[in-house]
Parts: structure tokens; sequence; C-alpha cells
């Protein structure tokens, strides 16, 4: 029998949080070499409108679905067109911080994980502009497309010779995609719920509102697609253990002790 003044012991599955101010840092630094590292790669109009012919017709080779079918789906009527330039405008780095800080705050060794795999994937992300410029599909006549957030609203890109906020010539990859595919996969690892497979729902409404609204190709999803799983394939997410404490208890399942204070 222990003393009542004996120091109680840590949890066997205690993982330590990294440090705020740190992180902060880190995931501003993030969102800021995401939103500005692409500007460095800005000037090569002609080589994007090339790409985007030589996109959509390997598409075409590749029998993949044409987007000007979930484009006209979301021009049956002017409020799900609308619904879905709204999601494109605004759900993709509010829902992607929502991420970040819940994890922080609920399972700091999978937020490291994430914030490490989500790092890997902008970073090479930011390559492919430099060698492959591509304008989106919006841009490109040939593919019968529109521009739904010009005509309908709302728009979070000007001209493009007027954009310098913005390098509208980096479609491949796409990082909306791909953050929100990261989302997804890490709720579902991080979590145990039966219901925890629903939130394939972010990254599946993701790709149909990139798609219709012409922002981006099939293409652009799938090589965000193989640039996550080469990340995740890397960088794997902190084990889990299952204990049992007591008679008759359930089994718990903790994080490994092993990472407790991983914050690099």
């Amino acid at each position: 029998m222990r003393s009542q003044s004996e120091p109680a012991e840590a949890e066997p599955g205690a993982i330590a949080r990294p440090p705020l101010v740190r992180e902060l840092l880190l995931v501003a630094g993030l969102f800021l070499v995401y939103k500005f590292g692409r500007q460095l790669a800005t000037g090569h109009t002609a080589e994007a409108m090339h790409n985007a012919h030589r996109i959509w017709d390997l598409e075409r080779t590749l029998h993949l679905p044409s987007e000007v079918s979930v484009q006209s789906a979301l021009l049956h009527g002017d409020t799900l067109v609308h619904l879905a330039n709204t999601y494109y405008a605004t759900v993709h780095f509010p829902a992607t911080l929502a991420f970040l800080v819940w994890l922080y705050l609920r399972r700091p060794a999978h937020y490291v994980w994430a914030r490490r795999v989500l790092a890997v994937v902008t970073a090479a992300a930011l390559v492919l502009p430099f060698t492959f410029p591509l304008a989106p599909p919006r841009m490109l006549a040939a593919t019968g497309l529109i521009d739904t957030a010009h005509v309908y609203g709302p728009s979070v890109y000007g001209p493009p010779s007027s954009d310098h906020l913005s390098n509208q010539f980096a479609a491949m990859p796409s990082l909306h995609f791909g953050w929100a595919l990261m989302v997804a996969i890490g709720l579902i690892v991080a979590t145990r719920s039966r219901w925890r497979w629903l939130w394939l729902l972010h990254p599946a409404i993701t790709l149909l509102v990139i798609v219709g609204t012409a922002n981006h190709y099939w293409l652009d999803a799938i090589i965000a697609t193989a640039m996550l799983g080469t990340a995740l394939a890397l960088i794997h997410p902190p084990h889990r253990t299952t204990t049992t404490a007591g008679r008759g208890t359930r089994g718990l399942t903790v994080e490994e002790p092993a990472l407790v204070g991983a914050g690099r």
C-alpha cells in the first residue's frame, strides 16, 4: 500500500507536447512557404499554357473522366456552384489549421508526425512550378470550362498579370487536395471512433470542388496523392500499444512512450 505522500507516477503513454511558441513559428512558416514560395516561379506563361495542353491531352489518352462533366453538375444551379467556390476559397487553410491545433492539444505525437508530413509535401510541391509550370484548366480555352469563381464568385484570384499574392501557373500538384487528404488520414490514424472514416468526405468534396471549379486537373490531385504517399512511407506515424489496467478493465490505447519529447 502506497503512502499518500508518495509522488504519482507518470502515465505510461504520456507524450510531451512540443513547445507552443516554436510550433506556432513552424506552422506559420509552413503556411507562409505555401503562400509565397510559388511566387518565385512566376513569369512562365507561355510554358505554363503549353504544359496545360499537354496535361489535357494526356488525360484524354489515359481516358480519365472529363472535368467538364463535374463542372456541368455544379452549374445546374447558382447555389451549388457558389457553395463550391466558397468551399475552395475558405475551407482549405482553416481546416488544416484546425486539424493541427486539435492534434497538438489531444495527440501530440501524431501532431509531430502530421506536421512533418505536411512540411515535406509542401516543400516537394514547391519544386514543380520551377520545372513544370502549369496553367489551370480555367485558363485553357480548349477545355470548354469556365472560371466559376470569376463568373459566380467568390474568387480568390485576380487577373494573372496583376496578381502578386499567388502564382496561378502552379496548378500541379494540388495542395488543396494533398492537404485535405492528409487531414483525413491523420484523423483516421489518430482516433478510434467507428465514424472516423467519414473524414474521407473532406478530400472527396475537395477533389470535386477543385475539378468542378476548373482550378485543377485530375492529374494535379493524382500527383499530390503520390507525393503524400511517398512522405507517409518515409515518415511513420507513432505506434499505439494496448495496455490493460486492473481486473475487469478494458484495454486502453495509448501513444507509444518512446515518442515522449519528440518535437523535431
